[in-house]
């Protein structure tokens, strides 16, 4: 992978930036990471629901059920998605196979296409994480946890 130069946003002191929103910087930042990160989907024709999907079943041949893994996903989708339907248009692009118990399984080509995905993320997550060390990144995720921690949120990371 190429490095990415980082963005260098405009320095503000101390004062201005402790007294910002953070559900304003949570929000763009989530706007701005999703969209990427879909934008990138959208070229191989997938959603993020596809997505996970994929790397479920890549993980674990003929283990996930539909009922099984829309039980699980769901909590992660914003967007209403009609998790059926994913199923069924990975079913079209024979890139998944059902065996005899429901089971998913991959397909060479649902691989394949799982992998170019794949690549484009870790483009998109290399950009997004230009400029930040490992530290500064698990620092802000673990203020993250504790704000929704205090929220009386799930702050676990998920499975």
């Amino acid at each position: 992978m190429t490095t990415q130069s980082p963005a260098q946003p405009k320095p503000y002191p101390h004062d201005r930036l402790a007294a910002q929103p953070i559900g304003y910087w949570t929000g763009a930042a989530y706007r701005e990471v999703v969209g990427r990160i879909r934008k990138e989907l959208a070229t191989e024709s997938l959603t993020q629901p596809h997505w996970w999907i994929l790397n479920h079943v890549a993980a674990a041949p003929a283990h996930w059920t539909r009922a099984e893994l829309t039980a699980k996903l769901t909590r992660f989708d914003d967007q209403g998605i009609d998790f059926g339907e994913v199923f069924d248009d990975l079913a079209r692009r024979r890139w998944t196979t059902e065996d005899e118990s429901a089971a998913f399984t991959l397909t060479e080509a649902g691989e394949a296409g799982r992998l170019r995905a794949k690549e484009r993320n870790a483009r998109a997550h290399e950009q997004m994480h230009a400029g930040i060390t490992e530290e500064e990144y698990v620092a802000t995720l673990d203020v993250l946890r504790r704000v929704i921690a205090n929220l009386g949120g799930d702050s676990d990371l998920p499975e």
